[in-house]
């Protein structure tokens, strides 16, 4: 147990900090108040719920230690609780109530989480011991978002489409993003046109060498080990990833000296084909950003202001895509979250049923995209958005895999995914399981996109040119065969309206022909 007031010592108020608030930006800090304990606690509910990457794990477990020493150096007072110390409570409940007793406290308060899951835990909580003993509990903000939290309804009307381009047009002219007047600087709102290229040979000797840190984290594994903790991914006693503002700042500021210039070009770039091709130009920040260590609002700040300083060396295209992730996108998914949540968590429009292929949690897979992706999120508890959605995301799509385990998936794996993010990107976004309250259409691909956008195919043992042949890309045959499967779905669907037309056009002979190709494979996912 690390804190800094000891037993005999008593507090009015208990701070409660979960493990992605670590915004010492928050007004919480503006002033120390010795009345006031600040709770921060490595707890098995929230390493276990479900099977995570050991790095993820890790990273949130050292940045917690980091902020709470950071908070002490402040002067504040803080209760660190490790995974030895938290053992005997079932849960975070619990934890609160004998914190609180033990202190004496007469009040608790807390930043409302971003999870629906412990936002009701909490509101339950507070409710329940308020009756119980008579304490009041107060919910704070977590001043890290852009659109304030009691907003989101005026921009988010629940079970319906929003149109993402709209709500982040709307967010530039509200916050002034690269516009002028009331217009978009250089006229166009919107570059993601000219931001779809491939990495060619010549491309990947200049891809940069990524930022990596090196922090300790052996106590942490050991502790992990020692609680029996079930973890996925490839462990590291010495994690790359930023684990304080110092590191999560340098991260920003390599971003916009070395990668922001091309990153809007190859951000849908995949290659295995270089040392770097894990990384590549993308700013890797969401760890930090979805811990709440940096802000939006300064990352887009640190962005425009490499942009402008760059004399032209940064196109608008360029700043203008990474911005469009910041201001657009993350912050849309968070509205689209909490306008429908719990239902949400629920939705199988499609009504896809299939287990998740045993290779998920391996890599070893024969399809070389497969591999490449899963590997490389085993690996490194990372993958960039287009292998996220593209790869693994469009082959649980086409082979029907049931959200509920795709979720668990992508929740476990990435280092920073945390369910508001989490959810809309895999079941919305990937799925389509929402039936286009995100997506007006689904995101479906035949091995043909993979070819274009990355080398995989080269490396593949399967050709992507085939549909049917025995060494056939199953893509080919596996999208064909999610058409029909949802032809009468799709067939209303104007943006679906070219890929049925085609089908429509097939021979009777060669649908069978594809049909038959694909439940081969549907019934052998684990084999491919």
């Amino acid at each position: 147990m690390t804190h800094t007031e000891t037993d005999h010592q008593r507090t009015t108020v208990l701070r409660l900090i979960l493990g992605d608030q670590l915004n010492s930006q928050h007004s919480w800090y503006a002033d120390v108040n010795p009345d006031v304990t600040y709770l921060i606690a490595e707890l098995k509910q929230e390493a276990s719920y479900v099977k995570h990457h050991i790095q993820k794990v890790s990273a949130f477990f050292a940045a917690m230690a980091q902020f709470a020493k950071d908070l002490e150096q402040r002067g504040h007072r803080v209760r660190y609780l490790t995974l030895d110390d938290t053992v005997a409570y079932h849960d975070l409940p619990h934890l609160i109530a004998s914190t609180l007793d033990s202190l004496n406290c007469g009040r608790f308060e807390y930043q409302r989480p971003d999870e629906y899951r412990l936002r009701q835990q909490l509101s339950e909580f507070s409710a329940a011991h308020h009756t119980e003993t008579g304490r009041h509990s107060v919910e704070f903000d977590t001043e890290h978002f852009l659109l304030p939290f009691q907003e989101i309804n005026d921009y988010f009307a629940p079970q319906k489409h929003v149109r993402m381009e709209s709500f982040y047009r709307k967010m530039r002219r509200r916050f002034k993003v690269l516009m002028e007047h009331d217009e978009p600087v250089g006229g166009r709102w919107n570059y993601d046109a000219e931001n779809r290229d491939a990495l060619k040979p010549k491309d990947l000797q200049s891809i940069p060498s990524p930022l990596c840190f090196s922090n300790d984290v052996t106590d942490i594994l050991q502790r992990i080990d020692a609680h029996e903790i079930k973890t996925i991914g490839k462990a590291s006693s010495s994690l790359l990833w930023p684990t304080n503002r110092d590191q999560s700042l340098r991260l920003l500021e390599f971003f916009c000296e070395q990668q922001l210039h091309l990153f809007g070009r190859f951000q849908d770039a995949m290659t295995c084909n270089s040392a770097h091709q894990w990384s590549l130009y993308h700013s890797r920040l969401s760890f930090a950003l979805n811990a709440k260590i940096i802000s939006p609002a300064e990352v887009i700040d640190a962005a425009l202001e490499a942009f402008y300083a760059s004399q032209g060396v940064i196109s608008l295209a360029q700043v203008e895509g990474f911005i469009r992730q910041i201001l657009g996108w993350r912050e849309y998914v968070r509205g689209m979250y909490w306008a429908n949540m719990p239902h949400y968590a629920q939705r199988n429009v499609l009504e896809a049923n299939r287990p998740l292929p045993n290779w998920f949690w391996t890599g070893q897979s024969k399809m070389r995209c497969m591999s490449a992706a899963v590997t490389q999120s085993l690996d490194y508890a990372y993958a960039h958005h287009i292998q996220r959605l593209m790869i693994t995301g469009n082959f649980a799509l086409l082979a029907g895999i049931n959200p509920d385990e795709v979720d668990a998936w992508y929740l476990g794996i990435y280092i920073d995914a945390i369910e508001w993010v989490e959810l809309p990107n895999t079941r919305g976004m990937a799925l389509f399981a929402d039936g286009g309250w995100i997506a007006t259409k689904p995101y479906a691909a035949s091995g043909n996109y993979v070819n274009k956008m990355s080398d995989y195919c080269k490396q593949c043992e399967y050709s992507v040119k085939h549909k049917t042949e025995d060494n056939a890309c199953p893509l080919n045959s596996l999208y064909w065969n999610f058409i029909d499967r949802n032809y009468h779905a799709f067939k209303t669907n104007p943006r679906m309206s070219f890929p049925v037309k085609n089908w429509e056009k097939q021979s009777p002979e060669n649908k069978q022909l594809v049909l038959t190709k694909a439940k081969r494979l549907l019934d052998n996912l684990d084999e491919l």
